[in-house]
C-alpha cells in the first residue's frame, strides 16, 4: 500500500514534513548552533493560488519546534517566498535553496540577514531534502 499523498501546502503537509524533520539526524547535526524562524510562502499568481499562503516554522538548534500555517501577526526573522512553479522545482531537487535565491526564483525577506543564511547552508538543504520526502500532491496535479 502506498503513503497518501499531501496536498501542497496544507496544515497536514506541514505536520508530515514536521514529523520527518524531527526524525532527521542529518538535519540535527546541520542546524545544531541555528536560532531563528522562518515564514515560507507560497506567492499568488491569481490563477492557481489565489491568495499567498504561508507556513511557519520555528527552528532552534536542530529541533522544529512549531510547524503550522502562518498567522497574519507572525513576524518572523526570515520570509522565504517564491511563485509554485519554483516550489515545485525545489522540491524535486532541480533547484536548491540558495542557488533559489541566487537565481531570484526565491527572495528572501525579513529581518535577518543573508550572512546568516550562507553560514547554514547544509541545514538549508537538510530542510528541503527532509520537504522531498514528503509524500505530495500539488494543485495543479
Amino acid at each position: 500500500m502506498t503513503e497518501e499523498r499531501l496536498l501542497f501546502p496544507s496544515p497536514e503537509w506541514i505536520a508530515k514534513f514536521k514529523e520527518l524533520l524531527d526524525q532527521n539526524e542529518a538535519y540535527k547535526e546541520a542546524a545544531k548552533t541555528w536560532e531563528g524562524d522562518f515564514v515560507f510562502e507560497v506567492q499568488a499568481d491569481g490563477a492557481l493560488i489565489k491568495e499567498p499562503v504561508r507556513f511557519y516554522l520555528d527552528l532552534w538548534h536542530g529541533e522544529c519546534r512549531e510547524a503550522r500555517m502562518a498567522r497574519p501577526d507572525d513576524d518572523p526573522e526570515f520570509i522565504y517566498s517564491g511563485p509554485y512553479e519554483s516550489w515545485k522545482l525545489l522540491f524535486a531537487g532541480e533547484i536548491g535553496p540558495i542557488r533559489g535565491l541566487m537565481s531570484r526564483k526565491f527572495k528572501l525577506g525579513g529581518r535577518g540577514s543573508m550572512a546568516k543564511i550562507m553560514r547554514a547552508t547544509k541545514a538549508a538543504a537538510e530542510l528541503v531534502a527532509t520537504a522531498a520526502r514528503v509524500p505530495t500532491r500539488f494543485l495543479d496535479e
